[in-house]
């Protein structure tokens, strides 16, 4: 699809949008920016933006295979993904199957502890308060950033998002640890958003629990690259 790129709407900490002259559709630029803590440490990831738009254009096709509905329309490029233009709503979620990483640190538990059922999180999306684990009451009365159907949906999403992922990284012998989704309004529809990577997903190799995500950048573990180039191959090669 040819599509004319117009001027930059938003810069985000590992993405850019720009206009296109459908005012329905937006252009989403993956970088190669990486960013832990809310930004508190800043660097890059080589090739980065290109495996994030590939495993995220990839996925989103599956996902709406399964019914889920997504902002996804086509990818354009190594690093461009043709995208409707959505509201984003201030929410992220956070779905839970091994204990790591946020829900360790609040609750006091050890990494690793299999969570069955998955747990789920709402988070405020809000970098300045680094993002804070809240309750429907929360959003629904202090907030008011989603409606009561709004937070069943995206919930039944999320839960579906899940079941289908943890499924298909287990045929990849990789373990889906927990991962990040946020949602948009688009003409009265709830649709998944952002994108779905190692930037917003934890994986482990299955059995050796090696590290393919981001934790090797927010740790300092190395072999960064490496990682995210072994998680494009399981996903897409």
């Amino acid at each position: 699809m040819q599509m004319t790129k117009g001027k930059q709407l938003y810069e985000g900490k590992a993405k850019i949008v720009y206009a296109t002259d459908d005012p329905k559709q937006v252009i989403q630029y993956f970088k190669d920016d990486a960013t832990a803590d809310n930004a508190k440490k800043r660097g890059s990831i080589l090739d980065k933006g290109s495996v994030n738009n590939q495993i995220a254009s990839h996925l989103f096709q599956l996902l709406e295979k399964e019914g889920v509905p997504t902002h996804f329309i086509e990818q354009l490029s190594d690093r461009e993904m043709l995208i409707k233009h959505v509201e984003i709503v201030p929410l992220e979620v956070t779905m839970r199957n091994i204990t790591a990483g946020g829900i360790c640190r609040t609750l006091g538990i050890e990494e690793g502890i299999v969570l069955n059922p998955p747990v789920f999180e709402w988070h405020y999306k809000s970098d300045e308060l680094d993002d804070p684990l809240i309750n429907d009451d929360h959003i629904l009365y202090a907030l008011k950033a989603a409606t009561v159907e709004e937070l069943a949906l995206i919930k039944k999403l999320s839960i579906q998002v899940n079941d289908f992922l943890k499924a298909y990284f287990a045929e990849r012998k990789i373990d889906l640890v927990d991962f990040k989704l946020e949602f948009g309004r688009y003409d009265g529809q709830i649709l998944l958003a952002d994108e779905i990577s190692p930037d917003t997903c934890r994986f482990w190799e299955h059995g050796t629990r090696r590290k393919l995500d981001k934790d090797r950048f927010r740790r300092d573990l190395g072999d960064v690259e490496s990682a995210y180039q072994e998680m494009l191959k399981r996903v897409v090669g």
